[in-house]
């Protein structure tokens, strides 16, 4: 009992001196001094394949380590082309339908082809990776036993870049075996792609074994030439002034045969060991951890070949200290870490300690980070303040929007009483007050397809739907419910019920939303039709039940967005193109509206340059859609986010993901705020210690005492 006695004073006069380093750092030690990121991710990566890969969750990180012939300027708005692997951003040939050159202002109608040739930067280096080792491209089923992931391989190697790297992705395109998702779009522009899209489906039937090696260097694609080792061609067909955009994404990234005819071994697909799980680039990065359950990591490569910061930007960009680093090599983080986080509370604590550097902001977080002052203006709370955390915010090229189905019987089509239908539903869901209780008014409401940002948006009087809103005030005003009800009514649906049957009328929502968030914002969907005296039943399914009732056209009422791929108009008004319908043509036309007036103005404005004769065209185009109203309602989500102290280079760029490179941190920083902010708390320890020590010494003394009486 005695020895007892003293180890749990020993103890305590332990824990009373103990320093106050931190006891909840979820990173080992030695990561203290070292040059990373930490962030996390929500959603496993299904593909990191880029002939496959069109989801925001996998281009955080398939964005880091392919590389393109080109990429946006970090800092520079509107977002501006620059070569990545390629020496310059080239500007196409135009040639008629006999192949002779056109002037460079040549009308769209006569230009049959467009040419771009693109000539790539020598000594770029892939990563090293087995593929390269040509021991491993005809492995033994005895020698794969012994393979569990990629790094069991012993032997790696590596490659200069060339251009036929380039051609050998975009075969890939066709591959049958792929199904890309931009293969039938790119099939309509490349020339001799749905040919050998045909070809190569015709050569799988014939294969003896499915998982046989493709090698697609043994078929010819017409539209797309190898001039030398450094510089090919792509044809395509007619005058397409936004293709050179779809050259900046990882679609058209290079991959070397060589990674083609490693991976296809039947024994390394039975264990994941492919290119959607270990991709292969010349980019920045290498993914050296792949486990989706837990973590994901990224680690600088040896091989990349050198990028510097930009020398030069817009105007406020020298002040905000966004030209600091300019002319410093890239990259500047030599890893990153994301952990996998199912929750918006976990990351947001994490981010309060110090242990994530950068966060979204959550409905749940929000009144703590965020103040909002009574005439409308954004500002960071006291709290985020003492820690230096910074705010930063921008409307994100991107619409969310309620759609009609235009096949319907009862909201589609064109007739007076569908669109007065549709009208009055559009003046019902008051999207402003949704905004406001939904996304902590974190948007900005639809007036039309475009979102701020992207030429051909209007602001002020000029762009409002007048349909939908009145201008009061200098600011659009919503019209009121009595006008709503008025057009039900004239529509044939008084008091919400069929004139002829006295029928109440019922209307459908489609969703696949389950969550605690979309119930209450369900609830609040059906108050608004109520509001007009309609009735809303929520349909809710699966997210496959849902896809197959989009694609058959059975949905009536559905909500869908979109972010833009590229900065053009065209990449939102071929959303509301005919032959880009979901129902029969497989398009992200969800609402599948076809217009002919709406659809011969598209096809005139996608071929032409940026400039008043295109915002005249495309000023016509939403009238369009402003009368017809295939989107009911929807907003321009607001993105705010919040950035330690110690993390340098913010521009939020909404276009580009490759932005991994210019991110730098200040680990000293970061050290003395995470231990400030992290202090371990020893007096509980030493408070319990003492109730412990009181509670059981006088039983100790009585203890004694009782065994000298005995003796």
């Amino acid at each position: 009992m005695k020895n007892r006695t003293s180890i749990l004073m020993a103890l305590l006069l332990i824990s009373a001196g103990c320093s106050e380093t931190s006891l909840n750092n979820p990173y080992p030690e030695k990561e203290k001094t070292e040059n990373i990121l930490y962030s996390s991710f929500s959603e496993r990566p299904k593909h990191l394949d880029p002939a496959l890969s069109y989801s925001s969750n996998e281009i955080v990180f398939t964005a880091q380590i392919y590389e393109p012939p080109f990429q946006y300027h970090y800092l520079k708005r509107p977002y501006t082309l620059i070569p990545l692997t390629a020496e310059t951003v080239p500007t196409p040939t135009y040639l008629d339908k006999f192949n002779r050159p056109l002037p460079k202002d040549a009308p769209a109608e006569q230009v049959a082809f467009s040419l771009y040739e693109i000539k790539i930067k020598p000594n770029i280096q892939y990563q090293t990776h087995p593929a390269f080792s040509n021991i491993y491209h005809n492995m033994t089923p005895e020698q794969i036993d012994k393979i569990n992931r990629l790094s069991d391989f012993k032997m790696t190697g590596t490659r200069e870049l060339t251009a036929a790297d380039f051609i050998y992705e975009i075969k890939r395109l066709a591959h049958p075996k792929l199904n890309s998702p931009i293969a039938g779009f790119m099939s309509e522009y490349i020339v001799g792609l749905k040919e050998l899209s045909e070809t190569l489906k015709q050569a799988a039937e014939k294969q003896p074994t499915p998982s046989a090696f493709f090698d697609l260097r043994q078929y010819p694609l017409s539209g797309v030439e190898e001039v030398d080792r450094y510089t090919y061609r792509i044809k395509i067909v007619g005058k397409y002034p936004q293709f050179i955009y779809w050259l900046a994404m990882p679609f058209f990234a290079p991959i070397p045969w060589e990674a083609d005819r490693f991976y296809a071994q039947k024994g390394l697909i039975e264990k994941n060991i492919t290119l959607d799980w270990y991709p292969i680039g010349t980019g920045p990065y290498m993914l050296t951890v792949n486990n989706p359950n837990r973590v994901m990591v990224l680690v600088k490569s040896p091989n990349f070949h050198g990028e510097s910061y930009p020398k030069e930007g817009e105007a406020e960009d020298q002040p905000a200290g966004l030209l600091a680093n300019a002319g410093l090599p890239l990259p500047f983080i030599d890893k990153a870490i994301y952990s996998l986080e199912k929750e918006n509370i976990p990351i947001w604590n994490k981010f309060l300690q110090g242990y994530y550097d950068a966060a979204g902001i959550g409905s749940d977080s929000f009144d703590q980070a965020i103040r909002i002052g009574s005439s409308g203006n954004v500002d960071l709370s006291d709290e985020m303040k003492d820690k230096g955390i910074r705010l930063v915010t921008d409307t994100s090229p991107t619409t969310h929007y309620i759609g009609f189905n235009m096949l319907d019987q009862t909201v589609g089509g064109f007739s007076d009483s569908a669109r007065k239908l549709r009208q009055a539903i559009a003046i019902a869901i008051d999207q402003e007050e949704s905004i406001s209780i939904f996304q902590n008014d974190r948007g900005l409401p639809m007036q039309g397809p475009l979102p701020p940002g992207i030429f051909g948006y209007q602001e002020g009087e000029i762009g409002i739907n007048h349909g939908v809103y009145d201008w009061v005030n200098e600011k659009p005003q919503r019209k009121s419910i009595q006008e709503a009800k008025r057009l039900v009514a004239s529509a044939g649906y008084p008091a919400g019920r069929d004139a002829k049957s006295k029928d109440p009328l019922i209307l459908y929502f489609d969703t696949a939303g389950s969550g605690p968030d979309d119930k209450a914002h369900f609830d609040w969907l059906r108050k608004q039709f109520a509001k007009i005296d309609l009735e809303l039943v929520i349909r809710n399914t699966d997210y496959n039940r849902f896809q197959d009732k989009m694609q058959k056209g059975t949905a009536q009422m559905f909500q869908w967005g979109w972010h833009a791929d590229y900065p053009d108009p065209e990449n939102f008004l071929f959303l509301l193109y005919g032959p880009n319908a979901k129902v029969g043509k497989g398009g992200e036309n969800a609402t599948n509206y076809s217009n002919p007036e709406f659809d011969r103005l598209f096809d005139q404005m996608r071929n032409m340059e940026n400039g008043p004769a295109r915002q005249a065209v495309i000023d016509k185009m939403v009238a369009i859609f402003q009368k017809d109203l295939p989107w009911a309602t929807g907003f321009h989500p607001k993105v705010f986010g919040l950035y330690h102290v110690w993390y340098a280079n913010i521009k939020p760029n909404h276009i580009a993901y490759n932005t991994l490179k210019y991110v730098r941190i200040d680990l000293e920083a970061r050290a003395i705020r995470r231990d400030q902010w992290n202090k371990a708390l020893w007096w509980p320890v030493v408070a319990l210690g003492g109730v412990l020590v009181t509670g059981i010494l006088p039983a100790v003394i009585f203890y004694r005492r009782r065994e000298r009486e005995t003796l």
